[in-house]
């Protein structure tokens, strides 16, 4: 689903009320323990975590000028979605997480390549979550990113 919003505030305020909660509490649990020099804010009409211009003054490939994204969260119709940019691009912290899943949570991992779709909000794996938001610095992040698109 689209939300029309300026900031991470409105986007909330503008959820179902059984989506609030679980979006605020992934929200506060990104901002605390993502990778030191990334920004919160809005990105691609999600929630967005990104590497900010000061950092990385070349952007996305796709559209430079806004800043390299590397988390989003996004409520979607059925599901709440966490998209990890890092997972997506390092085959092996994407197979720590599927390997981790299932010690965390009782229901089957839905997952895309770098987007998890919580469908249960009772079951969404917070500790797994913070954990993943430790496994990769912007540092690392820019140098797969630049050997991927940069080549």
């Amino acid at each position: 689903m689209t939300y029309k919003a300026e900031t991470p505030e409105e986007y909330i305020n503008q959820l179902p009320e059984d989506r609030k909660q679980p979006i605020t509490k992934l929200n506060e649990l990104i901002k605390k323990n993502m990778p030191k020099g990334l920004e919160a804010g809005m990105s691609y009409g999600m929630l967005g975590y990104y590497v900010p211009k000061s950092i990385y003054p070349d952007g996305y490939h796709c559209k430079p000028f806004p800043p390299l994204p590397f988390i989003s969260l996004a409520s979607q119709k059925n599901f709440i979605a966490l998209y990890h940019s890092g997972m997506y691009a390092k085959k092996e912290l994407y197979n720590w997480f599927v390997e981790e899943y299932p010690k965390h949570c009782k229901y089957k991992l839905d997952m895309g390549k770098s987007c998890v779709r919580f469908k249960k909000m009772e079951d969404i794996p917070y500790d797994l979550i913070e954990e993943l938001l430790g496994k990769m610095s912007v540092e690392e992040w820019i140098e797969i990113y630049e050997k991927s698109i940069k080549k």
